[in-house]
């Protein structure tokens, strides 16, 4: 059975639930899923991945939630090879700010720079959207699904 991590990094706890909510629609997809926060995740873990979820939030000035900043910074300092590794990416954020979804694509681009292979679009919730990010991470998760066959 295929693997699925769903990594995030958050500062309120929106990215962790996000991260829940795209557990809960791989439920009985025939996927396997483990959840963890980007604090518990160490890079060399990376290669060993098929499929990584990474979910973040954007914060201050479009910087990395704290619990994702020193995994990207060990992934820029160590830059393991990640071809192979097959990761999808959902980010949260505030359209009202310059710097919207600015993490989730420091994020996405790091990983294809190191060999990484995107799986679908990048979802972006928008905090001053009326659209809540639970219903975004449903629809989001039912559309990658189509993209990876169990």
């Amino acid at each position: 059975m295929t693997v699925v991590h769903v990594l995030y990094g958050t500062e309120s706890g929106n990215a962790e639930m996000v991260a829940d909510d795209i557990v809960a629609a791989f439920r009985g997809q025939g996927f396997e899923t483990v959840t963890a926060e980007l604090t518990d995740v160490e890079v060399s873990d990376l290669a060993a991945m098929e499929i990584a979820v990474f979910v973040s939030s954007t914060y201050g000035e479009g910087e990395l939630p704290e619990t994702a900043a020193p995994f990207y910074d060990a992934l820029m300092a160590e830059r393991p090879d990640l071809t192979g590794v097959r990761f999808a990416a959902f980010g949260l954020g505030d359209s009202i700010y310059e710097t919207f979804n600015n993490a989730i694509e420091t994020l996405r681009r790091a990983l294809l720079e190191l060999g990484a292979e995107q799986i679908g679009t990048t979802a972006k919730h928008d905090a001053a959207s009326t659209t809540p990010a639970t219903e975004l991470a449903d629809a989001w998760t039912r559309d990658l699904l189509t993209l990876m066959p169990a």
